[in-house]
């Protein structure tokens, strides 16, 4: 290991331990290693959201991109009085409905072929594995706004009041989204399985 890379490691260590308001301010001054941390930190957590909410692999990977580059570019304008994570899925959020708006016509198609080649398969016990599929499928059908609010609050653990920050709505328009969406899931999966009816909470 060189000199060079081993003081590189040691910045690493040492932003592995700030907050990350304290690296979004590192990353304004454009350190890249505080960059790097922030995106090892979250990256997970916003491809999962950007997937479940897109359904698609490599296009959840591209807004994955989109956002992180934004985090850079618009590092300086961040302000630490709002939460990072907020923000974050704030970002995450607004490039999901732009590529949603951008790609409705072909996701149409899309669904429309899925939904045809599932109808032409014969019927067999489901694994965890097709459970776990069936429920993505019932999370993409949901209307947007219900999507989004399921997603930040199962899958991205936020609580009514920051998915509200996220998207901009009311609180009391958020626990709506989620009363019909959670309800829209649980009448779904217990037509398809029962068994998972109840996890759709």
């Amino acid at each position: 290991m060189s000199e060079d890379s081993g003081h590189e490691c040691g910045f690493e260590r040492e932003y592995d331990k700030l907050a990350d308001e304290a690296l979004m301010a590192l990353v304004a001054q454009g350190r890249r290693e505080a960059f790097t941390v922030l995106v090892g930190r979250h990256q997970a957590g916003v491809m999962g959201v950007a997937y479940r909410f897109v359904g698609q692999r490599d296009v959840a990977e591209d807004i994955a991109q989109d956002v992180f580059l934004k985090v850079w570019r618009s590092a300086s304008a961040f302000r630490p009085e709002a939460q990072f994570t907020t923000w974050l899925y704030r970002l995450t959020a607004n490039l999901c409905w732009d590529r949603r708006r951008r790609a409705a016509r072909e996701a149409r198609f899309r669904i429309a072929f899925s939904q045809m080649r599932t109808a032409s398969e014969p019927p067999s016990n489901l694994d965890s594995q097709e459970r776990v599929e069936r429920v993505r499928r019932a999370v993409a059908r949901l209307p947007d706004r219900q999507r989004l609010a399921v997603i930040l609050h199962r899958y991205a653990g936020l609580s009514h009041r920051e998915i509200a920050e996220v998207t901009g709505w009311s609180v009391k328009a958020v626990e709506s989204c989620l009363v019909r969406g959670y309800g829209a899931l649980r009448k779904w999966l217990a037509q398809l399985d029962p068994r998972r009816a109840n996890q759709a909470r």
